[in-house]
Order: C-alpha cells, then sequence, then structure tokens
C-alpha cells in the first residue's frame, strides 16, 4: 500500500484510512457490528497494508473506540489512529464542544476506550460557537505537549473557521491543524471552491468522509440494494442533485467495465488521482463490501476517463471564485 505524507509532518499513512462508524451499535442502526466482525475487518485492512484508522468518540456511544482498541490489540505501534471530540457524548451541559474542559476529559476517555497511550492524530468534529478557538487550540497544544497526542486536525469546518484556527496556531506558536476531515465525492464537489486551495496552499492534509455518498455511488441503489439511505432521517444525507447523479452512475459504470471492476472502485480511483487528497476514509459493514472497493489502490485511470468524470460531476463555480478565475486566466504562454 502506498503512503502518504500527512499534511505539513513527517508522518506517513497509507492512501487508504479504514473508518471504524460501523463498528458497535447506534439508536440509527448505522452500524451494528460485533466484536469479531470488527476486527475481520481490521484484520482484512492491515493484511492489505493499510495502518490508517478513524473513529470519533460519539460513534456507538463509545463502542467504536473500544471495539478498533480491541481489533487492534498487541499491533498498535503498527498504525495511526485518529479519533474526534465535539459531539454529544453524554446529556449534560458539558458533555459536547471544545471547551478546554471537555477536549481534556474527552481525550481521557478515549485513550481508555482504545486501549493506548496515545492519539496519533486528535479531530475537532466541527465548530463550537461556544468556544473560542484560542482555547482549543490551547487545551490541544497541552495534550500535545504532554505526549497524549501526537498531531490534530478537524473536520467539517467552513475555510474562514479553518483559517482563523491556523491563524491562531501561527502567530501563537501552537500545534496547528495537520489533517482536514472533509465531505467530498464525484456528487459534491464544493470542496474544491475553498477549502482545497486553502489546504494546498497552507500544506493541510484532506482525508475525505463518505468518498462514496453512502453507498451511492455505487450504484448499488439504481439495482434495488439496499443502504443507509434507505433509513428515512438520512435518505438525503449527504444531498445529492438526482438527475446529475444518475448521469455521474452512467459514466462510472461504463469505466468500470472497461477495467473490469467496481463503480465505487473508480469513484475512488478518481479521488485518489487528486494530489491534494491524502486519503478517502473507506466504510464497511462487511469483508465482502470492502473487497469491492479495495482494488482502487492500484487502480490508474486514464486521462481521458478522468476528464469525463470531471465533466459529467462538474459544478458551477460560486462567486468570488468565478470572478477570481476570470481574472486570473494563464498570462505566459
Amino acid at each position: 500500500m502506498q503512503m502518504r505524507v500527512l499534511g505539513n509532518t513527517g508522518l506517513l499513512v497509507s492512501k487508504f484510512c479504514m473508518g471504524a462508524w460501523t463498528f458497535g451499535k447506534d439508536k440509527f442502526g448505522l452500524g451494528g457490528l460485533d466484536g469479531a466482525q470488527s476486527k475481520a475487518i481490521v484484520d482484512r485492512v492491515l493484511d492489505e497494508g493499510i495502518n490508517f484508522f478513524d473513529t470519533s468518540n460519539n460513534y456507538s456511544f463509545g463502542q467504536s473506540e473500544e471495539l478498533l482498541g480491541a481489533a487492534l490489540a498487541g499491533k498498535r505501534q503498527q498504525v495511526v489512529i485518529s479519533t474526534k471530540v465535539r459531539s454529544p457524548t453524554g446529556e449534560g451541559p458539558n458533555d459536547q464542544g471544545l471547551s478546554r474542559h471537555q477536549l481534556i476529559r474527552s481525550v481521557e476517555q478515549s485513550l481508555q476506550r482504545l486501549q493506548t497511550d496515545y492519539i496519533d492524530v486528535l479531530i475537532i468534529h466541527g465548530w463550537d460557537e461556544l468556544t473560542p478557538p484560542r482555547e482549543t487550540l490551547r487545551a490541544m497544544d497541552d495534550l500535545v505537549r504532554n505526549g497524549k497526542v501526537r498531531y490534530i486536525g478537524a473536520s467539517n469546518l467552513a475555510a474562514w473557521q479553518l483559517a482563523e484556527f491556523l491563524a491562531i496556531s501561527e502567530r501563537e506558536g501552537l500545534a496547528r491543524f495537520e489533517m482536514l476531515q472533509a465531505y467530498y465525492n464525484l456528487v459534491g464537489r464544493e470542496l474544491e471552491h475553498e477549502l482545497i486551495p486553502l489546504c494546498e496552499y497552507k500544506k493541510v492534509g484532506i482525508m475525505t468522509w463518505s468518498p462514496l455518498c453512502n453507498g451511492y455511488l455505487t450504484g448499488k441503489y439504481r439495482h434495488g440494494g439496499k443502504g443507509r439511505r434507505d433509513i428515512p432521517m438520512f435518505s438525503n444525507f449527504p444531498p445529492v442533485n438526482v438527475d446529475q447523479g444518475e448521469k455521474v452512475l452512467d459514466q462510472l459504470e461504463a469505466i468500470a467495465a472497461d477495467h473490469q471492476t467496481s463503480c465505487g472502485a473508480v469513484a475512488l480511483a478518481w479521488q485518489l488521482a487528486n494530489p491534494a487528497i491524502t486519503c478517502p476514509i473507506l466504510g464497511a459493514k462487511t469483508v465482502e463490501q470492502l473487497e469491492q472497493n479495495l482494488p482502487a489502490a492500484t487502480l490508474e485511470l486514464s486521462a481521458e476517463a478522468l476528464a469525463s468524470l470531471d465533466e459529467v460531476s462538474a459544478i458551477a463555480a460560486p462567486y468570488p471564485n468565478w470572478m477570481v478565475n476570470f481574472q486570473n486566466q494563464p498570462r505566459l504562454d
């Protein structure tokens, strides 16, 4: 498995990250994997050379971290683990958010559940309008300095929010976000407007969640398959322009047939061809599902195939992006 550098660090991670949101049971029935099923997936991805695993302190009420930690017992030094903090983990007023209180307490709890002494990448799960960014970064910097966290990252931030965090870190000499975890795929390309240019400029890595849009890009829903999008709450989450989405699926199926592989593998290969993307996060409820996507690691699409996917999935640039592009047309031959 090819390795890639995490952000502006020397840490190497595999070009796929294995997501553990399916580990354990939650109130939506999104995962449901027990210890043996979770370990089977972990063992398979380790055999494939994947060394990067992602979870969160609120996935399946903490069971995801517990099951991942158990599955990696005896193998901790071989892997990189990221987990997240911000979302509710209890009913108390301080059981969520990015305050110093919650960050330190959440890390201590995650360390116990993961059966480890340190977290490789601690990610804030989104913006907290109640907590000043400086307080959050000060607490995260302390966690890095005392060895409980190696690196820090962010998820689900607007460009101005990420820029604010990066500016504070640079100005005050604090640990900075080395990774952005964000939604991105062939039917969700908004990341390209502001966040990808910012991350490239500031050398922040990008790990993408839902790279197959909850299975939509595998084509299973158009052929009678079932999945997360059949749950009413998630029927259009993440949102899809169905008219355009069907055209994307047509193109995916054609390219997949040419390469004798799956639509999901083609969709992942398209994303891996983007130098701004460090790694997509894979999700699976079975080893069989995982096997359908692993061929993407070695699938190289032609320039023509990539261009056809770019064209059919393109979305209009918002202002001021179209004006910036207009004013900065190439001036050199």
